[in-house]
């Protein structure tokens, strides 16, 4: 039997992209690649967070900064992402924000709109810039980081709750479009990830209900089994093992410490 790691090739010596890749999540999976031996390009709207992200990696010089909104399609296109130097095989959609929490009838259009904005039309149109130079050389991968959030209900939370959803739905079509041409397409899911953002989201959902940010932190680790916020690391992690998965197509990965849709 022929060894199924043979199906894809390593990453190392790979391109990748990684948008929203100035904190977080997005540094993470950045470094993550790095030390599987990519050369990684980041994104992102901040030169100084994406100049941390490359400062802060094990191997600088493997860190490659491009400055751009990916939710404006003329910032996008000036970079001329998907050609030459800056072609990829791996595009690591991580873009995102969390937007406010808030009842839905306190919700402004605008509130919505910049949601969606970054959340999904960020990653159709990095998707977009990307694609031609994978269908190309007949193989790319495409890993969208959407949440358990856009799977289980999340009280005053509906346009992120709403857009993860639609990035689930994006992989999935997408995977059944171009999976004939040998682009690999799948979704990652985390639970909430300890940092700044969760930190917020905590403060506001507190001044929401009325209880302490700590008795609003116990209330949403407690719906996952193991109790507890996903770190960074984790998720870097996880994509790293998704990209070495050759069968895993079409597929959206739970790593949420074990809240789970119901």
């Amino acid at each position: 039997m022929s060894d199924p790691s043979s199906l894809l090739p390593p990453i190392e010596g790979r391109r990748a992209l990684v948008t929203g890749a100035g904190n977080g999540l997005g540094r993470a999976i950045a470094h993550a690649l790095v030390d599987a031996g990519a050369e990684v390009v980041v994104l992102g709207r901040t030169l100084s967070t994406l100049q941390q992200t490359r400062d802060t990696c094990a191997r600088p010089e493997k860190i490659h900064i491009v400055v751009a909104d990916v939710a404006d399609e003329d910032s996008l296109a000036a970079t001329e992402l998907g050609t030459g130097d800056l072609a990829v095989s791996i595009l690591i959609n991580n873009a995102g924000i969390p937007g406010p929490v808030s009842s839905i009838v306190d919700l402004s259009v605008q509130d919505w709109d910049e949601v969606f904005n970054v959340n999904v039309r960020g990653a159709f149109l990095a998707i977009r810039s990307v694609l031609p130079a994978m269908l190309e050389q007949g193989f790319g991968q495409i890993i969208n980081i959407a949440s358990v959030t856009g799977k289980r209900p999340l009280v005053r939370r509906t346009p992120y709750a709403a857009s993860k959803m639609a990035l689930i739905g994006l992989t999935r079509t997408l995977a059944a479009e171009v999976g004939p041409e040998g682009i690999i397409v799948n979704s990652l899911s985390p639970g909430p990830v300890r940092g700044p953002r969760m930190s917020r989201n905590f403060r506001l959902e507190a001044e929401a209900t009325g209880v302490s940010i700590e008795e609003a932190e116990q209330a949403f680790t407690g719906r996952a089994a193991l109790g507890r916020l996903v770190e960074d690391v984790e998720v870097a992690t996880a994509v790293i093992a998704m990209l070495q998965m050759p069968g895993l197509c079409a597929a959206d990965i739970d790593l949420s410490a074990g809240m789970i849709a119901p």
